[in-house]
């Protein structure tokens, strides 16, 4: 694949909450079974973590280089969730889309070969 077609286009950014007390096992969790499934469609992947006094905020931001390619990872509506098995038992609330964006300028390095490092971890 050359540079070119992996430029990003679209974000995908999925929210949400733990309580503070799991957030060190949902974060592990998250990135033993959840990014790696995603890492395999997407161009890049980041995740975000905002601890509060009682909640921690989780945001995984997913880059991609169209609508269709977001769709095969989804399996059809590109807004859809695809929940890991243990996300009840520890999300505060399950959402229920994501948000996508258009990207129309970025400072990143193509093709964000550092939003997402097996070292990062």
């Amino acid at each position: 694949m050359t540079q070119a077609s992996l430029m990003t286009q679209i974000v995908r950014v999925w929210r949400g909450s733990t309580p503070a007390s799991r957030a060190d096992d949902y974060e592990a969790y998250l990135y033993a079974e959840g990014l790696p499934d995603l890492k395999e469609y997407a161009v890049g992947v980041q995740m975000l973590r905002r601890d509060r006094a009682s909640e921690s905020d989780f945001v995984v931001m997913s880059f991609w280089k169209d609508i269709p390619s977001m769709s095969r990872f989804t399996g059809s509506d590109p807004m859809k969730i695809r929940r890991l098995e243990r996300d009840e038992e520890f999300l505060t609330n399950l959402p229920e889309t994501v948000e996508i964006f258009e990207v129309k300028a970025s400072t990143l390095p193509a093709p964000l070969t550092l939003a997402y490092s097996a070292k990062a971890h």
